[in-house]
């Protein structure tokens, strides 16, 4: 083996990168699902992943039996039991309290263990009113599907590529054999259009539990820039025929307790009725200069020490204006963005304008885990292995040469590989004791209603919350609709997102109650309530372990290289940016993640009449681009209905 990887997106792109090279990649995870901290979940699996993480968190184990196999001239570095990136973790339910014990997840896979008495489904209802972890995901795990070694994985979008992978048709493959024992995904969209949508003011949490896999929940909320590096690599490498996508189609500001969708494209700009017209002049002309900024230095050097909104107040800019350009198109800090960055974000947002919708960001169907198992799938088509349930117990090291030369597994035996790429939640304590992480505030949201209503109910939204207090930071929220593919008719997904200054909770409970109005039956008969209900909650903290040095952790071999976990950014830059560079390492000179050659162009060991194919005739990589971006990217409204 020459590359051994686990978990996560950048690692995912870079064993898609190294197979594509021809290296040899074992992929091995400890979890039982794909992405890791990258992953989405239905709403039974998100349960089950609850409950695991509880449990994880009670029950120490130690296995001493890798101890036996390093020799006397090698030494062990200890990696962690236990995943110690999600913290802080509350459950709450304020949908109707109404279960039953025949109430199950539809289309999951019938288990005999899993039943649960009458008696347990009222303590669930019990527990997720108290909203208490410890006693509320045991009960509520009725909808959950336990996953037993010798079977395959959760039906629904959590499990593997296989089953996630969307191509271009709007179709679902479904490659693998293990496959063949769960409802094909393909039949998700038929279905979902065939369901009958619930009651607006009858939403009951059984409900949400038999509907569980229209859920497709996202640990890490993020949107694809149109223009940004993961779009770029999706195109260049074909893995864009593994996903479909959609655009986001509204930017929405926050202000003075209202909600409003902000123009921002040329079109929207003048059709708009919020400005006047002298506004839309004032902004048409900023943003015409955010573009070109560069090219004129001397009209922003003088406030390259200033921050972005101090400089946006010595513009010709009206507090309406400059409220939309530093929250909902630079959307960067009002007291820690300086200049040159709110001109650079602003240059961005515009920039990807127009290339596939007139907002600037995408977002995958079925959610953000299906890119990491898009890649994973190009991995395993240039012959890369996956390992899932395999958990590793150390490195191995050479004293000598002080290279790690393999890893010990769970049952002692030992893997053997020239490079090893770690997540930086399997390494220990002692490994990064000398580590300053920061962490993230996430929150997940079901709700009966748009926080803007409006004619079309299908709208795909994000919307910036700017900070109200000094410590505290403007909290990021994405609005999903069904078409998504990541929730039930009827309801609409939210994901909340900030750094950390406190708990989840008390960083995004105050946006919430601003936004938010919790759903109670005296409400229900109530046709005028304002704000959409909410129906469940879940709040977490994740660690941030980006843009840390790899001088931070202690005595790390020169062939472990480490990726950090998902960043609190929109965009996934980042990630790509790891991958790019850490393949560049492993592999020197070569074509990070290429496209795959097209099925003409492949020679045949022993086919003499395929061996003298001219070298004009193989498609340009650079032509066989714009079709890919057309055809896969190129119209992301298509899947909606």
């Amino acid at each position: 083996m020459q590359v051994c990887v686990f978990v996560g997106l950048p690692e995912s792109i870079i064993a898609a990168a190294c197979s594509r090279s021809g290296q040899r990649v074992l992929h091995v995870d400890s979890r039982s699902y794909y992405g890791g901290n990258w992953a989405s979940f239905s709403f039974s699996g998100l349960l089950s992943w609850l409950k695991e993480y509880q449990e994880n968190n009670d029950v120490v184990t130690e296995n001493s039996m890798w101890q036996e196999q390093i020799l006397e001239n090698e030494e062990a570095i200890p990696l962690s039991s236990k995943d110690k990136t999600i913290q802080h973790v509350e459950v709450f339910c304020y949908a109707s309290q109404d279960l039953h014990k025949d109430v199950e997840e539809a289309g999951a896979l019938q288990k005999n263990h899993a039943s649960v008495t009458s008696a347990q489904s009222a303590e669930a209802a019990e527990a997720a009113e108290t909203s208490c972890l410890p006693t509320a995901v045991e009960p509520l795990s009725m909808g959950s599907c336990e996953i037993p070694a010798e079977q395959s994985q959760c039906p629904g979008p959590e499990s593997s590529p296989e089953v996630n992978d969307a191509e271009a048709t709007g179709k679902k493959e479904n490659s693998d054999a293990k496959s063949s024992t769960e409802e094909p995904s393909e039949n998700v969209p038929k279905v979902q259009d065939n369901t009958e949508t619930p009651k607006k003011n009858r939403i009951t949490y059984s409900q949400i539990i038999k509907e569980g896999r229209r859920f497709n929940i996202d640990l890490v909320s993020k949107l694809l820039y149109s223009r940004g590096l993961l779009i770029d690599l999706l195109i260049k490498s074909n893995v864009s025929r593994y996903a479909e996508f959609k655009n986001i189609t509204r930017i929405l500001a926050f202000r003075e307790g209202t909600v409003e969708q902000v123009p921002c494209s040329r079109a929207d700009v003048f059709n708009s009725k919020q400005l006047t017209m002298v506004e839309k002049r004032m902004l048409m002309k900023f943003l015409t200069f955010c573009v070109e900024y560069e090219e004129h230095p001397d009209e922003y050097r003088a406030y390259e020490g200033t921050t972005f909104s101090e400089y946006l107040k010595t513009q010709k800019l009206t507090p309406n204006l400059q409220y939309f350009v530093l929250h909902s198109i630079a959307m960067t800090s009002e007291t820690t963005s300086c200049t040159v960055d709110g001109l650079k974000a602003t240059k961005k947002f515009l920039q990807c304008l127009g290339r596939y919708g007139n907002t600037p960001f995408l977002f995958p169907l079925y959610g953000q885990g299906e890119l990491p198992q898009c890649f994973c799938r190009m991995c395993a088509v240039f012959g890369g292995i996956y390992c899932l349930r395999h958990s590793v117990q150390c490195l191995v090291v050479d004293k000598e040469s002080r290279k790690c030369k393999a890893v010990i597994d769970q049952f002692g035996q030992r893997i053997i590989s020239k490079h090893f790429i770690i997540e930086d939640s399997y390494l220990s304590e002692n490994t990064c004791s000398r580590v300053q992480y920061r962490q993230i505030s996430r929150a997940v949201l079901i709700t009966d209603g748009s926080v803007l209503k409006t004619d079309a109910d299908q709208q795909v939204s994000i919307l910036t919350v700017p900070a109200e207090e000094p410590g505290s930071f403007a909290v990021r929220v994405i609005e999903l609709c069904s078409s998504t593919m990541t929730c039930m008719k009827g309801t609409y997904l939210v994901h909340l997102t900030c750094m950390s200054s406190k708990t989840a909770r008390e960083d995004l409970e105050r946006v919430v109650q601003k936004l938010f109005t919790p759903y109670t039956e005296i409400e229900a008969e109530n046709e005028q309530v304002e704000k959409p209900r909410l129906l469940w909650a879940l709040y977490f903290n994740m660690r941030d372990s980006s843009d840390i040095s790899r001088d931070c952790y202690n005595d790390l071999p020169s062939n472990v290289y480490v990726c950090s976990g998902p960043d609190s950014g929109l965009g996934n830059d980042n990630a790509v940016k790891q991958a790019e560079t850490l393949f560049q390492q492993i592999c020197p000179n070569e074509d990070f993640c290429p496209a795959p050659p097209n099925p003409e162009d492949i020679v045949l060991d022993g086919d003499s009449s395929q061996q003298e194919v001219p070298e004009s005739s193989v498609t340009p990589e650079t032509n066989s681009e714009t079709p890919k971006e057309s055809t896969v990217l190129g119209n992301p409204e298509e899947p909606s209905e």
